[in-house]
């Protein structure tokens, strides 16, 4: 019960800084999509966050993440958002409605091929590492920013699925208000050609209100509301 208790008190406050932030921005905080990151984290945390209202949980590995949903209510939204792996891309399409991490041109074409059903719906991870020179880029992964528009046009050309937007991470070193407002600079250029490709999956628990001025529309937020494991 205890546990229970700390996670809705972390949910609730977590939506009043993302509140706060948008207002701040001159946003509605309707826009802004939570995504609560649940991996590692055990069932019951999950339904106690389905109780309070969530319904978009993010994972990162394909195994943990098909065991969850078998055991979950139908309505949930899941999100891949961990580093792609050929070889687990067609579970992954199975049970991930959002694949938040595409960053090659084969890995939508898998997708595009392995969907059943309604769309699946993806980002291009771009990676700000390479925005400054990390060399941790390889390791979490992202598509060179001048090969954006060539990505973009590539997979627009594809069956079943959906280009949502750009997403990527805060680099481990530099500003992440910088890398925001670099990557807020690369969206509105997709935007001018693939006007639907609008979203920003950016921010996680330490950077999200950063994130929410830079035009974030998706938060993956993990430790603020679960704590770390």
């Amino acid at each position: 019960m205890i546990r229970k208790s700390q996670i809705i008190e972390n949910l609730n406050l977590v939506k009043e800084r993302i509140s706060t932030a948008a207002i701040g921005a001159n946003r509605d905080p309707n826009d802004i999509n939570l995504i609560a990151v649940t991996k590692n984290f055990p069932i019951p945390d999950l339904l106690t966050l389905y109780e309070a209202g969530v319904r978009d949980f993010g994972e990162n590995r394909d195994q943990e993440a098909r065991e969850k949903v078998s055991q979950l209510p139908t309505d949930i939204n899941w999100h891949f958002q961990g580093q792609i792996q050929s070889n687990k891309l067609k579970s992954i399409t199975h049970w991930a409605t959002y694949i938040h991490s595409v960053d090659q041109f084969k890995y939508a074409k898998m997708i595009s091929d392995f969907t059943e059903g309604d769309n699946r719906s993806i980002f291009i991870q771009i990676s700000l590492d390479e925005i400054t020179d990390n060399q941790d880029s390889q390791i979490r992964g992202g598509v060179n920013p001048a090969n954006l528009l060539q990505l973009a046009d590539q997979i627009s050309q594809l069956p079943k699925v959906n280009l949502l937007g750009v997403m990527a991470v805060a680099p481990l070193n530099g500003s992440a208000s910088e890398a925001f407002s670099q990557l807020s600079d690369f969206s509105s250029i997709l935007v001018k050609t693939h006007p639907q490709a609008r979203a920003l999956s950016i921010g996680m628990s330490g950077d999200f209100e950063e994130a929410i001025r830079h035009g974030a529309t998706h938060l993956r937020i993990g430790s603020s509301i679960l704590g770390n494991r």
